[in-house]
Protein backbone atom coordinates (compact mmCIF):
# COMPACT_ATOMS: atom_id res chain seq x y z
CA UNK A 1 0.00 0.00 0.00
CA UNK A 2 1.36 3.38 -0.96
CA UNK A 3 1.73 6.02 1.73
CA UNK A 4 1.16 9.75 1.45
CA UNK A 5 4.56 11.42 1.54
CA UNK A 6 4.64 14.96 2.91
CA UNK A 7 7.48 17.43 3.28
CA UNK A 8 10.03 15.48 1.20
CA UNK A 9 9.39 16.87 -2.28
CA UNK A 10 9.25 20.60 -3.16
CA UNK A 11 5.81 21.98 -3.99
CA UNK A 12 5.10 25.29 -5.73
CA UNK A 13 4.65 26.94 -2.34
CA UNK A 14 8.08 25.71 -1.19
CA UNK A 15 9.83 26.92 -4.34
CA UNK A 16 8.17 30.33 -4.23
CA UNK A 17 8.87 30.84 -0.54
CA UNK A 18 12.53 29.94 -0.95
CA UNK A 19 13.13 32.17 -3.98
CA UNK A 20 10.96 35.16 -3.14
CA UNK A 21 10.53 36.21 0.50
CA UNK A 22 7.57 38.49 -0.37
CA UNK A 23 4.84 37.14 1.94
CA UNK A 24 2.01 38.50 -0.22
CA UNK A 25 3.02 36.21 -3.07
CA UNK A 26 3.21 33.22 -0.75
CA UNK A 27 -0.29 33.95 0.47
CA UNK A 28 -1.57 33.96 -3.11
CA UNK A 29 -0.03 30.54 -3.73
CA UNK A 30 -1.93 29.19 -0.73
CA UNK A 31 -5.14 30.67 -2.13
CA UNK A 32 -4.67 28.86 -5.43
CA UNK A 33 -3.87 25.58 -3.71
CA UNK A 34 -7.29 25.73 -2.08
CA UNK A 35 -9.05 25.92 -5.47
CA UNK A 36 -6.84 23.55 -7.46
CA UNK A 37 -5.62 20.51 -5.58
CA UNK A 38 -3.06 19.66 -8.22
CA UNK A 39 -0.83 22.37 -6.72
CA UNK A 40 -0.80 20.46 -3.44
CA UNK A 41 0.88 17.51 -5.12
CA UNK A 42 2.98 18.74 -8.06
CA UNK A 43 6.71 18.86 -7.34
CA UNK A 44 8.92 21.54 -8.90
CA UNK A 45 12.53 21.57 -10.04
CA UNK A 46 14.60 24.09 -11.94
CA UNK A 47 15.13 23.06 -15.55
CA UNK A 48 18.57 22.40 -17.05
CA UNK A 49 17.81 24.61 -20.08
CA UNK A 50 16.88 28.28 -20.36
CA UNK A 51 13.58 27.30 -21.99
CA UNK A 52 12.83 23.92 -20.45
CA UNK A 53 14.38 20.63 -19.38
CA UNK A 54 16.28 17.94 -21.30
CA UNK A 55 15.92 14.36 -20.06
CA UNK A 56 18.12 11.43 -21.04
CA UNK A 57 16.06 8.23 -21.21
CA UNK A 58 17.47 4.73 -21.59
CA UNK A 59 15.90 3.24 -24.72
CA UNK A 60 17.67 -0.10 -24.88
CA UNK A 61 19.56 -2.50 -22.63
CA UNK A 62 22.82 -4.22 -23.57
CA UNK A 63 22.66 -7.87 -24.54
CA UNK A 64 24.11 -10.45 -22.17
CA UNK A 65 24.87 -14.13 -22.64
CA UNK A 66 25.83 -17.26 -20.76
CA UNK A 67 29.50 -17.99 -21.46
CA UNK A 68 30.99 -21.44 -21.96
CA UNK A 69 34.57 -22.12 -20.92
CA UNK A 70 37.04 -21.31 -23.69
CA UNK A 71 34.37 -19.29 -25.55
CA UNK A 72 33.90 -15.53 -25.44
CA UNK A 73 30.84 -13.28 -25.72
CA UNK A 74 30.14 -10.29 -27.92
CA UNK A 75 30.52 -6.83 -26.30
CA UNK A 76 27.47 -4.59 -26.33
CA UNK A 77 26.18 -1.31 -24.82
CA UNK A 78 22.92 0.32 -23.81
CA UNK A 79 21.24 3.00 -25.90
CA UNK A 80 19.70 6.31 -24.80
CA UNK A 81 17.58 9.05 -26.29
CA UNK A 82 17.11 12.64 -25.17
CA UNK A 83 13.71 14.27 -24.72
CA UNK A 84 13.19 18.03 -24.37
CA UNK A 85 10.16 19.41 -22.51
CA UNK A 86 9.69 23.12 -23.23
CA UNK A 87 8.29 25.68 -20.82
CA UNK A 88 5.43 28.01 -21.70
CA UNK A 89 5.05 31.62 -20.56
CA UNK A 90 1.63 32.64 -19.25
CA UNK A 91 1.16 36.39 -18.79
CA UNK A 92 -1.46 39.00 -17.97
CA UNK A 93 -1.60 42.76 -17.42
CA UNK A 94 -4.00 44.57 -15.09
CA UNK A 95 -5.02 48.20 -15.68
CA UNK A 96 -7.22 49.85 -13.04
CA UNK A 97 -8.40 53.47 -13.08
CA UNK A 98 -6.22 55.35 -10.57
CA UNK A 99 -9.15 57.46 -9.37
CA UNK A 100 -11.21 54.34 -8.69
CA UNK A 101 -8.41 52.83 -6.60
CA UNK A 102 -7.83 56.04 -4.65
CA UNK A 103 -11.55 56.36 -3.83
CA UNK A 104 -11.65 52.99 -2.08
CA UNK A 105 -9.76 54.24 0.96
CA UNK A 106 -7.72 51.01 1.03
CA UNK A 107 -5.78 50.86 -2.26
CA UNK A 108 -3.65 47.84 -1.35
CA UNK A 109 -6.63 45.68 -0.40
CA UNK A 110 -8.52 46.75 -3.51
CA UNK A 111 -5.57 45.94 -5.77
CA UNK A 112 -5.30 42.54 -4.09
CA UNK A 113 -8.83 41.68 -5.23
CA UNK A 114 -7.71 42.22 -8.83
CA UNK A 115 -4.59 40.14 -8.20
CA UNK A 116 -6.80 37.27 -7.06
CA UNK A 117 -8.86 37.45 -10.25
CA UNK A 118 -5.81 37.31 -12.52
CA UNK A 119 -4.15 34.56 -10.55
CA UNK A 120 -7.32 32.50 -10.52
CA UNK A 121 -7.49 32.84 -14.31
CA UNK A 122 -3.85 31.75 -14.57
CA UNK A 123 -4.52 28.84 -12.24
CA UNK A 124 -7.37 27.57 -14.39
CA UNK A 125 -5.35 27.99 -17.59
CA UNK A 126 -2.44 26.09 -16.05
CA UNK A 127 -4.69 23.21 -15.03
CA UNK A 128 -6.28 23.05 -18.49
CA UNK A 129 -2.85 23.00 -20.15
CA UNK A 130 -1.53 20.40 -17.70
CA UNK A 131 -4.02 17.92 -19.10
CA UNK A 132 -4.89 19.19 -22.59
CA UNK A 133 -1.89 21.27 -23.72
CA UNK A 134 -0.78 20.24 -27.22
CA UNK A 135 2.31 21.93 -28.64
CA UNK A 136 1.47 20.55 -32.10
CA UNK A 137 -1.51 22.92 -32.32
CA UNK A 138 -0.48 25.53 -29.69
CA UNK A 139 3.34 25.73 -29.73
CA UNK A 140 3.37 28.57 -27.20
CA UNK A 141 2.05 26.23 -24.49
CA UNK A 142 3.73 23.29 -22.78
CA UNK A 143 2.90 19.67 -23.63
CA UNK A 144 0.23 18.22 -21.34
CA UNK A 145 -0.71 14.66 -20.45
CA UNK A 146 -3.52 13.96 -22.93
CA UNK A 147 -1.36 14.11 -26.11
CA UNK A 148 1.25 11.91 -24.41
CA UNK A 149 -1.31 9.23 -23.46
CA UNK A 150 -3.70 9.09 -26.39
CA UNK A 151 -2.82 5.93 -28.34
CA UNK A 152 -3.80 2.66 -26.60
CA UNK A 153 -2.97 0.55 -29.64
CA UNK A 154 0.58 1.21 -30.86
CA UNK A 155 2.33 3.78 -28.66
CA UNK A 156 5.24 2.74 -26.43
CA UNK A 157 3.17 3.71 -23.39
CA UNK A 158 -0.01 1.96 -24.59
CA UNK A 159 -0.10 -0.29 -21.52
CA UNK A 160 -0.47 2.83 -19.35
CA UNK A 161 -3.86 3.60 -20.94
CA UNK A 162 -6.74 1.63 -19.44
CA UNK A 163 -9.99 1.88 -21.40
CA UNK A 164 -13.16 2.07 -19.34
CA UNK A 165 -15.11 0.92 -22.38
CA UNK A 166 -14.60 0.63 -26.13
CA UNK A 167 -14.54 3.93 -28.02
CA UNK A 168 -17.99 4.61 -29.44
CA UNK A 169 -17.65 7.22 -32.17
CA UNK A 170 -19.61 10.31 -31.23
CA UNK A 171 -19.67 9.56 -27.50
CA UNK A 172 -18.04 11.81 -24.91
CA UNK A 173 -16.02 10.58 -21.97
CA UNK A 174 -13.92 11.58 -18.99
CA UNK A 175 -10.66 10.23 -17.56
CA UNK A 176 -9.07 9.41 -14.24
CA UNK A 177 -5.31 9.93 -13.92
CA UNK A 178 -2.82 8.34 -11.55
CA UNK A 179 0.46 10.27 -11.34
CA UNK A 180 3.53 9.50 -9.23
CA UNK A 181 5.30 12.82 -8.62
CA UNK A 182 9.06 12.69 -8.14
CA UNK A 183 12.44 13.84 -9.53
CA UNK A 184 12.85 10.68 -11.59
CA UNK A 185 9.23 10.22 -12.66
CA UNK A 186 7.02 13.30 -13.20
CA UNK A 187 7.56 16.91 -12.14
CA UNK A 188 6.89 20.51 -13.12
CA UNK A 189 9.78 22.72 -14.14
CA UNK A 190 10.72 26.34 -14.71
CA UNK A 191 13.58 27.73 -16.88
CA UNK A 192 17.18 27.49 -15.73
CA UNK A 193 18.08 30.62 -13.79
CA UNK A 194 14.42 31.63 -13.58
CA UNK A 195 12.01 31.96 -10.69
CA UNK A 196 9.64 29.19 -9.75
CA UNK A 197 6.00 30.15 -9.36
CA UNK A 198 4.15 33.37 -10.05
CA UNK A 199 5.73 36.72 -10.68
CA UNK A 200 3.81 39.87 -9.82
CA UNK A 201 5.35 43.18 -10.81
CA UNK A 202 3.61 46.45 -10.00
CA UNK A 203 4.40 48.78 -12.92
CA UNK A 204 3.09 51.89 -11.20
CA UNK A 205 1.05 54.67 -12.75
CA UNK A 206 0.68 55.18 -16.50
CA UNK A 207 -1.55 56.82 -19.12
CA UNK A 208 -3.74 54.19 -20.81
CA UNK A 209 -6.32 54.30 -23.62
CA UNK A 210 -9.92 53.12 -23.44
CA UNK A 211 -11.97 51.47 -26.22
CA UNK A 212 -12.91 54.89 -27.65
CA UNK A 213 -9.29 56.12 -27.71
CA UNK A 214 -9.87 58.23 -24.60
CA UNK A 215 -7.00 58.43 -22.11
CA UNK A 216 -6.90 58.18 -18.35
CA UNK A 217 -4.43 57.52 -15.54
CA UNK A 218 -4.26 53.95 -14.33
CA UNK A 219 -2.28 51.61 -12.12
CA UNK A 220 -0.73 48.74 -14.07
CA UNK A 221 0.39 45.34 -12.82
CA UNK A 222 2.12 42.58 -14.78
CA UNK A 223 1.68 38.89 -13.95
CA UNK A 224 3.67 35.99 -15.39
CA UNK A 225 4.23 32.29 -14.78
CA UNK A 226 6.78 30.15 -16.62
CA UNK A 227 6.32 26.43 -16.34
CA UNK A 228 6.61 23.12 -18.12
CA UNK A 229 5.77 19.47 -17.45
CA UNK A 230 8.50 16.83 -17.47
CA UNK A 231 7.64 13.14 -17.81
CA UNK A 232 10.90 11.31 -17.19
CA UNK A 233 9.30 7.90 -16.80
CA UNK A 234 5.92 7.32 -18.46
CA UNK A 235 5.54 4.07 -16.50
CA UNK A 236 4.74 6.27 -13.49
CA UNK A 237 1.50 7.60 -15.04
CA UNK A 238 -1.73 5.76 -15.85
CA UNK A 239 -4.73 7.18 -17.68
CA UNK A 240 -8.11 5.51 -17.18
CA UNK A 241 -9.82 6.71 -20.36
CA UNK A 242 -13.20 6.25 -22.05
CA UNK A 243 -15.31 6.61 -18.91
CA UNK A 244 -18.79 7.31 -20.30
CA UNK A 245 -20.20 9.41 -17.52
CA UNK A 246 -23.55 10.06 -19.18
CA UNK A 247 -24.61 6.43 -19.61
CA UNK A 248 -22.64 4.59 -16.93
CA UNK A 249 -23.65 6.63 -13.89
CA UNK A 250 -27.08 7.35 -12.47
CA UNK A 251 -28.05 9.41 -9.43
CA UNK A 252 -27.61 6.28 -7.39
CA UNK A 253 -24.17 6.12 -5.74
CA UNK A 254 -24.31 2.32 -6.06
CA UNK A 255 -24.46 2.55 -9.87
CA UNK A 256 -22.99 -0.18 -12.03
CA UNK A 257 -19.93 1.90 -12.97
CA UNK A 258 -17.11 0.23 -11.02
CA UNK A 259 -14.60 2.99 -10.32
CA UNK A 260 -12.71 0.94 -7.75
CA UNK A 261 -11.96 -1.90 -10.18
CA UNK A 262 -10.43 0.49 -12.73
CA UNK A 263 -8.40 2.24 -10.04
CA UNK A 264 -7.04 -1.09 -8.79
CA UNK A 265 -5.90 -1.86 -12.34
CA UNK A 266 -4.21 1.55 -12.50
CA UNK A 267 -2.23 1.03 -9.29
CA UNK A 268 -1.00 -2.34 -10.52
CA UNK A 269 0.15 -0.78 -13.80
CA UNK A 270 2.39 1.79 -12.09
CA UNK A 271 6.04 0.73 -12.15
CA UNK A 272 6.87 1.85 -8.59
CA UNK A 273 4.38 3.62 -6.33
CA UNK A 274 7.09 4.20 -3.71
CA UNK A 275 9.27 6.17 -6.15
CA UNK A 276 7.52 9.46 -5.34
CA UNK A 277 4.22 10.96 -4.25
CA UNK A 278 1.26 9.22 -5.96
CA UNK A 279 -2.14 10.85 -6.44
CA UNK A 280 -5.33 10.21 -8.40
CA UNK A 281 -6.98 13.10 -10.31
CA UNK A 282 -10.58 13.18 -11.42
CA UNK A 283 -13.49 15.50 -12.09
CA UNK A 284 -15.54 16.55 -9.06
CA UNK A 285 -18.56 14.50 -10.19
CA UNK A 286 -16.49 11.33 -10.47
CA UNK A 287 -14.92 11.96 -7.08
CA UNK A 288 -18.34 12.69 -5.60
CA UNK A 289 -19.53 9.26 -6.70
CA UNK A 290 -16.40 7.68 -5.26
CA UNK A 291 -16.91 9.38 -1.90
CA UNK A 292 -20.56 8.36 -1.80
CA UNK A 293 -19.38 4.80 -2.14
CA UNK A 294 -17.94 5.26 1.34
CA UNK A 295 -21.45 4.34 2.42
CA UNK A 296 -20.67 0.85 1.18
CA UNK A 297 -18.89 -0.49 4.24
CA UNK A 298 -17.58 -3.49 2.32
CA UNK A 299 -15.38 -1.20 0.20
CA UNK A 300 -12.39 -0.97 2.50
CA UNK A 301 -10.07 0.55 -0.10
CA UNK A 302 -11.79 3.94 0.16
CA UNK A 303 -11.14 5.89 3.37
CA UNK A 304 -11.18 9.45 4.67
CA UNK A 305 -7.91 10.45 6.34
CA UNK A 306 -6.79 13.76 7.89
CA UNK A 307 -3.25 13.38 6.63
CA UNK A 308 -2.43 16.43 4.52
CA UNK A 309 -1.85 19.76 6.27
CA UNK A 310 -4.61 18.82 8.70
CA UNK A 311 -7.22 18.57 5.94
CA UNK A 312 -9.46 15.56 5.39
CA UNK A 313 -8.40 13.69 2.27
CA UNK A 314 -10.23 10.95 0.36
CA UNK A 315 -7.84 8.02 -0.02
CA UNK A 316 -7.96 4.97 -2.26
CA UNK A 317 -5.69 2.16 -1.14
CA UNK A 318 -3.54 4.74 0.66
CA UNK A 319 -3.33 7.11 -2.34
CA UNK A 320 -4.97 10.58 -2.16
CA UNK A 321 -7.85 11.20 -4.57
CA UNK A 322 -7.76 14.79 -5.83
CA UNK A 323 -10.45 16.88 -7.45
CA UNK A 324 -9.46 18.62 -10.67
CA UNK A 325 -12.25 20.18 -12.70
CA UNK A 326 -9.88 20.78 -15.61
CA UNK A 327 -10.61 17.12 -16.40
CA UNK A 328 -13.80 17.57 -18.38
CA UNK A 329 -16.75 15.25 -18.90
CA UNK A 330 -16.64 15.87 -22.66
CA UNK A 331 -13.43 14.18 -23.81
CA UNK A 332 -13.19 12.27 -27.05
CA UNK A 333 -12.58 8.54 -26.92
CA UNK A 334 -9.22 6.84 -27.47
Amino acid sequence: MATLVSGSLPTLYDVTRRQNPDKSIAAVVELLSETNEILDDAVWYEGNMTDGHKTTVRSGLPSVAWRKLNYGIQPDKSTTVQVVDRCGILEGISEIDKRLVDLTGNPKEFMLTEDRAFLQAMNQEMADTFFDGDTATDPEKFLGLMPRFSDPDSADNKDQIIEGEADDAGSVYTSIWLVVWGPNSVFCTYPKGGQGGFKREFLGEDIVTDASSGRFRAYRTHYSWEMGLVVRDWRQIVRIANIDWGTAVSDDAAATFDIADLMIQATEQIEDLSAGRPAFYMNRKVRTLLRRQLLNKSNRLITEDADWAGKKVTMFDGIPVRRCDAITLTEGGV
